[in-house]
């Protein structure tokens, strides 16, 4: 390395992966810059209307930059070499979702989800990736035979060139990477996820898509791209509303917990419809033809307080129930304080300059896989085909981990982290023991209005 070359750690890679993704797929999927621009318009409108409030979960320059990516893959090795490339940018594998049964429709693949895990990286930089991978042995989806087929086309094509692993490798190994190689890893990353041109087989893509069309999306190509990409927003039924009123049609529901007036926990998400993007086709005769296929689409999320195991039992049964203001009023406190006292949300805490002890919310930094399913379910044209007789393959976190390679970090106990943390610098800088602070009720550091109950 010359001295004249700037050495980029991890996130600064992480930080300029997400914006060259952002403007790839913006080129690609116009009406995603739609969906960019009108959520930059809320959050400056909300941020007018609440001011400080508005940035209890995160302040306007993280939100205006955070983004999640999602993007598809058909095995274990495959989903090794992306944890190799996400590794370069500081991002982990956080969580086990397994979609198969979050949908009525078939969706045949288990995910996790890689990205930042310590406060401070999240502060810099947020970016996320949903990652899923195919299933081939889940005799519910697929016969031995297509199972044979399929995971004998999957073995034949090479996702990501050598060059670019190369260069991940060297960059987690060594903490970043100079100038010249940075730029040619964020070249190589971003071409890897641009959508192919080459001709699709058109026979085989559509036997998968009878199966599912997540599945053909997955295994009928022989490369990846990004499936969506998800600004977040402050005020995600505004959102809806404006982008509707743009003539951008979206999905028939916003996925997750309600709108109502007490604290905003999890993640709320919706979604334009995929959009019939031009296609090329090889026929069985090898005619090439001019099709279109509907599977990217653009996504919106609402991030909200971080729920413990606890809290998150009771959000499952209330979804479970129906995720309207009533049932939520019926399960949820109406306030932070209330989450507190009921062991039901994560906070941290700090001492501010007068030696007063505050309280800020953490933020839901994961994902939901009844709403992933109802997104992916929302932007399909056709259901699949799922034959509920047949076992399922079993497939778990210890699974996911192994095929990885890597360790699958639990988001409870990095969430849980974050606050002993924060106790034990609270207590220090105090002089008492952390466990005093854990009884002491804290202020919250600003009021604890929400987005429900500004509106």
């Amino acid at each position: 390395m010359t001295s004249e070359q700037t050495f980029h750690e991890p996130w600064q890679l992480r930080a300029a992966f997400a914006r060259s993704l952002s403007d790839m797929y913006g080129r690609e999927v116009p009406a995603y810059t739609t969906l960019l621009e009108v959520s930059h318009e809320v959050n400056r409108d909300v941020v007018a209307a609440q001011g400080a409030d508005a940035e209890r979960l995160g302040s306007i320059d993280r939100v205006t930059a955070e983004r999640h990516g999602a993007i598809r893959v058909g095995t274990p090795a495959e989903m090794s070499q992306v944890a190799r490339i996400f590794g370069a940018m500081g991002m982990h594998p956080v969580g086990f979702y397994d979609l198969r049964d979050a949908s009525t429709s078939s969706v045949p693949v288990i995910s996790t989800a890689f990205r930042p895990i310590e406060r401070s990286e999240l502060a810099r930089n947020p970016f996320r990736v949903f990652t899923s991978m195919l299933v081939p042995g889940d005799r519910r989806f697929f016969s031995a035979d297509l199972q044979e087929r399929l995971e004998r086309f999957l073995a034949a094509r090479t996702l990501f060139p050598p060059d670019l692993l190369t260069l991940a490798d060297r960059a987690e190994a060594e903490g970043g990477l100079a100038d010249d190689d940075a730029r040619e890893f964020l070249r190589l990353a971003t071409a890897a996820f641009e959508l192919s041109r080459e001709p699709v087989d058109q026979a085989w893509y559509r036997e998968l898509e009878a199966v599912s069309a997540v599945a053909a999306d997955i295994g009928g190509v022989a490369s990846t791209h990004i499936n969506h990409l998800t600004p977040r927003v402050l005020d995600i039924d505004d959102l809806y509303r404006r982008m509707e009123d743009r003539g951008i049609r979206m999905i028939d529901a916003i996925q997750g917990p309600p709108l109502w007036e007490g604290p905003d926990v999890l993640l709320r998400q919706t979604s334009f419809r995929a959009l019939a993007e031009p296609r090329t086709f090889r026929t069985p005769s090898g005619e090439i033809v001019q099709d279109s296929l509907r599977v990217r689409f653009g996504e919106v999320e609402a991030r909200g307080i971080a729920l413990t195991r606890a809290g998150r039992e009771r959000y499952d049964a209330a979804i479970v129930r129906g995720a309207t203001p009533e049932v939520w009023r019926e399960t949820f406190p109406a306030t932070e304080a209330g989450l507190v006292e009921e062991g039901l949300g994560y906070f941290t805490y700090e001492v501010s300059d007068d030696g007063e002890l505050t309280r800020e919310p953490v933020v839901y930094e994961d994902f939901l896989p009844r709403s992933a399913a109802g997104i992916f379910q929302s932007n399909l044209t056709e259901e699949g085909s799922k034959d509920a007789s047949q076992a399922a393959q079993e497939r778990d976190a210890d699974w996911m981990s192994g095929a990885i390679g890597r360790d699958l970090h639990d988001p409870f106990e990095l969430y849980a982290r974050q606050v002993e943390a924060s106790l034990e610098a609270a207590a220090a800088r105090l002089g008492v023991a952390p466990e005093t602070l854990a009884t002491t009720s804290p202020t919250p550091s600003t009021p604890t209005t929400t987005q429900g109950a500004s509106r």
